[in-house]
């Protein structure tokens, strides 16, 4: 038995959608709103999370690298962000030629921690980068005294949780810009895209530009701009996976309960909501003081179990960053994820809870 930690789920319906593309032969669009299937896609997100605004890009690290450059952030600028995440969130920063500054997280639920945010904020800082991980929401009341209070913007990276919610309302909606990944292992997916969410009309009207080379009609750059666009293939991808997100989020959902009854005798700590939060369960955490053998066990019985993330971002060989952060370190060292997909049968969730209550 193989169970993948997350896999796509890409039916006839895809197939069919990108065909149609291939046949008429409209790859991709610089047209400065996009292509027909972009500008679909795009309101259907927008839809979705209701906001005013959605610009899809080409991958969850180009809808950083763009809010960033929206918000003019420039070299030997600062941007606090938490080092418990994907490599992605600290690359957008330096790719502007400004520095990350490491935050630590809060040990209930692995975001980035507003009080160590409050310590780090010097006179270089520039903006914010809290990150939903594993679709967990960010404390947002804190993160919006904080804001208010030092005149900083903030740029929501929910790449891990796109359909999480806080009084329901979606993250990537709370701010100046929140920033979605529509990579394979996500919880819908274009093949590679991404996208930024905004209700700032001036914010959406640079993000245009900066996808499609800072030009509005044309060899006419206005602004600094890269080619970020999304094909018209992956948006079309994109548009027939936003009709079924929500059935994917529902199965996501039985799946993390049903796992969560059958190992809640042991001695781990089961993933939890916070109130007033709704979860995309896009990785079912949990914690526990034996996860190297744990991870070996599962993995040996083909449980395709994970830690993310082992080695913090600030560890790795690229950055070396000295800061300490003792709750991210403890995160790297206690957790692994559990597969709860769309494609994770009820047998499945037998399998797993029966191999973690041998292992344990």
């Amino acid at each position: 038995m193989k169970i993948a930690i997350n896999v796509p789920l890409v039916g006839k319906e895809e197939i069919s959608a990108v065909t149609s593309i291939l046949r008429k032969g409209a790859l991709t669009s610089a047209a400065s709103q996009g292509g027909k299937h972009v500008q679909i896609f795009e309101k259907s997100v927008a839809s979705f999370v209701k906001s005013k605004y959605a610009v899809a890009v080409n991958s969850g690290t180009a809808a950083l690298q763009a809010a960033l450059y929206a918000l003019d952030i420039k070299p030997r600028d600062e941007v606090l962000v938490p080092s418990f995440t994907f490599v992605a969130t600290a690359n957008a920063v330096v790719s502007t030629g400004a520095k990350p500054i490491f935050v630590d997280i809060l040990k209930d639920n692995f975001t980035i921690d507003p009080d160590d945010i409050e310590k780090k904020i010097t006179k270089k800082t520039r903006a914010i980068i809290p990150v939903h991980l594993y679709g967990n929401v960010a404390n947002i009341e804190r993160l919006s005294e904080i804001s208010k209070k030092n005149n900083l913007p903030i740029i929501e990276d929910s790449a891990q949780s796109l359909g999480s919610t806080y009084k329901r309302k979606h993250t990537g909606t709370f701010f100046e810009m929140g920033c979605c990944s529509m990579y394979p292992a996500k919880v819908m997916t274009s093949g590679e895209g991404g996208f930024i969410i905004t209700n700032n009309k001036k914010l959406r009207d640079k993000l245009l530009m900066i996808r499609n080379h800072g030009m509005v009609h044309g060899y006419d750059t206005k602004i600094f701009g890269l080619n970020l666009r999304l094909p018209e293939i992956n948006a079309a991808i994109a548009t027939v996976q936003m009709k079924k997100l929500s059935g994917f989020l529902k199965i996501r959902k039985n799946n993390a309960q049903l796992l969560s009854k059958s190992i809640n005798d042991l001695e781990i700590k089961l993933p939890q909501q916070r109130k007033n939060e709704n979860v995309n369960w896009y990785l079912y955490t949990i914690i526990t003081k034996k996860r190297n053998l744990l991870l070996k066990k599962l993995n040996e019985k083909g449980i395709g179990a994970a830690s993310y993330y082992p080695i913090p971002v600030h560890k790795t060989p690229y950055y070396k960053d000295k800061t300490k952060l003792p709750v991210t370190d403890w995160a790297a060292e206690h957790v692994i994820s559990l597969p709860i997909h769309p494609k994770v049968t009820k047998k499945n969730i037998e399998f797993i809870a029966k191999t973690l209550h041998e292992v344990l």
